[in-house]
């Protein structure tokens, strides 16, 4: 049996990596000046999509192809809300989450319940981990020693003055979401690996709480990673303090189940005032 502190590190291995993903796929939007708050619907309808393929194909690629998919198709349409029909970009993404939410609802009642009881198709967890870690790498490249990278964040910066030295931010933010479609659907496909399958809101607030990371690490990689991992940690630790008393008192389990998203609220307003996001975020 293993130890409680290798359990605890296993565990926020598995709670960080979709947070990691999820936020590295709202920072490539954001830095391009596309507010992500839409990044939990993207990640659910990849988690739907995963099971899916993993299920009607017994082959764990379809299942991540078709998460990548959903996904690249939902991040295109929020493309398309906001920069062609110029929708506020918090509004078209709230929009798309409560569509995420019901849509895949309704279709795992209707398509997925023919599974039920046995297990999608998924690749192993340590895939997603070192895929985490690896796309971590690769965004902090991009960003910073590519010169489609300096474009984005150009385009972040100040689209009007982008616009003047030739740049398209219409061009720049499609690509973004194009990253983002990859990353949300690669989050939504290690939920699915995780659980054997999908279930309502399966994302759980995840979304949420990757976009915070992404606030709390200053829209940089590497410290986004940071915070994912420290979110993740929270995730696990309340699972192991399940059924522990606090100073002598029982508590439900309710109450260490609140443990990450306090733990979210804390960071976040330690960190109100000294955060600086990309002066064009929400901007056309």
């Amino acid at each position: 049996m293993a130890s409680p502190a290798l359990q605890l590190l296993t565990s926020t291995a598995i709670f960080s990596a979709p947070l990691v993903l999820g936020g590295l796929g709202a920072l490539t939007s954001e830095r391009s000046g596309v507010i992500n708050i839409g990044i939990e619907g993207k990640m659910l309808f990849a988690a739907w999509a995963a099971a899916l393929g993993g299920w009607a194909s017994g082959n764990p690629i379809v299942g991540l192809l078709a998460a990548v998919l959903a996904a690249t198709v939902i991040s295109q349409a929020h493309w398309a809300l906001t920069q062609a029909f110029r929708i506020d970009h918090v509004i078209s993404g709230m929009g798309l989450n409560a569509i995420a939410a019901g849509a895949t609802s309704m279709l795992n009642k209707s398509v997925l319940s023919r599974f039920a009881g046995t297990r999608a198709a998924a690749l192993p967890l340590p895939f997603f981990w070192v895929g985490a870690v690896l796309a971590t790498v690769a965004v902090a490249y991009v960003l910073n020693q590519t010169r489609g990278g300096l474009r984005l964040s150009a385009v972040g910066h100040d689209p009007e003055k982008a616009r003047q030295v030739g740049l398209k931010p219409v061009a720049v933010r499609f690509r973004a979401l194009l990253a983002t479609g990859l990353l949300a659907g690669l989050a939504g496909s290690l939920l699915v690996s995780n659980a054997g399958g999908f279930t309502d809101n399966m994302t759980s607030g995840r979304g949420y709480i990757a976009l915070a990371a992404v606030i709390l690490g200053g829209w940089r990689p590497w410290p986004t990673l940071a915070a994912c991992v420290l979110f993740g940690f929270a995730d696990a630790l309340q699972l192991q303090l399940q059924g522990t008393g606090l100073w002598g008192a029982a508590l439900p389990p309710e109450a260490w189940q609140c443990l990450p998203y306090v733990a979210t609220l804390v960071a976040l307003m330690a960190k109100w005032g000294g955060t600086k996001a990309p002066a064009g975020l929400g901007r056309f």
